[in-house]
């Protein structure tokens, strides 16, 4: 069902000093911050030769990183994104299987204008998954 894996996501208090340490020390390609309102979140993609690393901040009052950094006081890994052909059909059949979707089931545009759904964590070894719509 899963695809290639699209990005691992990092959680961050600041992220200009985390996009530095990934462009000035390990001379990655950082894209430029861009606040994702609906997600509570600002967003920052580093670009390796085969996926992604996304830097995540608190954007308001309820982020849901603010609380990951509350009980993660250095940041640390927030989620893994895979990516699906049918985001509907994969949601279904994980739904049919057993696992929860969270925020109601029903994808939302994500980071990259593509829908997604969160998988919630204790159904997958501890790890909180995000599927992407390839």
């Amino acid at each position: 069902m899963i695809g290639r894996l699209n990005h691992v996501a990092i959680a961050v208090r600041d992220i200009a000093e985390a996009s530095a340490v990934y462009r000035d020390t390990l001379g990655a390609e950082v894209s430029a911050p861009v606040a994702q309102h609906e997600h509570g979140v600002t967003t920052v993609f580093i670009t390796l030769p085969n996926t992604k690393i996304e830097l995540l901040e608190p954007l308001g009052e309820g982020s849901p990183i603010a609380n990951f950094l509350d009980r993660n006081a250095d940041g640390g890994v927030h989620h893994v994104c895979y990516e699906v052909e049918d985001i509907i059909a994969a949601r279904d059949k994980l739904v049919a299987d057993g696992a929860r979707v969270l925020g109601g089931g029903e994808p939302k545009i994500g980071a990259h204008g593509k829908p997604v759904l969160f998988l919630h964590p204790k159904d997958f070894c501890g790890t909180l998954v995000e599927l992407e719509q390839a």
